[in-house]
């Protein structure tokens, strides 16, 4: 089975290891690149909660969060990254999407700080009354898509790139999010993950395997 990664290169590696390991072919296909807005500290002090959004936030909150309170991650692949960096996840909503944070989200919810990507949706970082720092920008690529019986989407944002470069393989979604974007867009979504990180993603390919 030919299995399309779509995650940027420099952090695809233990996707493509995972899905090889199953015995799938895997096509690399990067559709979407991160920048860093800034190299500057991030100053959390006098906050009640910081809210991460992805794993990429994640990894610059580990870079330049200082003073941080608790933190919430919108779902367990979040959750993971900030663990690798030894920072403990307070809050962790059941449903890994804004609208299950913003369901979930303990009460009141005081002061909080929502991380995200530049233009992140506004529905959570609204409702929970929230100041807003961007942490990276997203920008998408054009790629030729590659032939492939299923291809992996770890982000509204490759959901949306695959779509504009006219992909039209079956697609392995992270969580919720994901699989609304793709359909909104016209993608096929065959699976969605249980869990969504990257076990999830590689257990929905091998159940796709069998």
């Amino acid at each position: 089975m030919k299995v399309i990664v779509t995650r940027p290169r420099a952090q695809a590696g233990p996707l493509v290891s995972r899905l090889e390991a199953l015995g799938a072919d895997v096509v690399e296909c990067p559709l979407i690149e991160i920048e860093r807005t800034s190299d500057r500290p991030i100053d959390a002090a006098g906050y009640d909660w910081l809210v991460v959004t992805s794993t990429n936030g994640a990894e610059e909150i580990a870079r330049r969060g200082r003073n941080l309170p608790r933190v919430a991650a919108v779902g367990p692949g979040t959750a993971e990254a900030l663990r690798a960096h030894g920072i403990e996840p307070a809050f962790v909503p059941s449903e890994s999407s804004q609208e299950g944070l913003l369901r979930e989200f303990p009460r009141p919810p005081g002061r909080v700080l929502f991380a995200a990507a530049e233009g992140a949706r506004r529905r959570a970082i609204d409702g929970l009354g929230a100041d807003f720092v961007p942490l990276y920008r997203t920008r998408l690529l054009s790629p030729e898509p590659p032939e492939g019986d299923y291809v992996v989407l770890a982000s509204a944002s490759a959901a949306r790139a695959y779509a504009a470069v006219g992909g039209a393989a079956p697609a392995v979604s992270i969580g919720p999010e994901t699989t609304r974007v793709a359909g909104r867009l016209g993608l096929t979504v065959a699976a969605e993950a249980a869990t969504h990180d990257l076990d999830g993603l590689v257990a929905a390919v091998a159940d796709l395997m069998d």
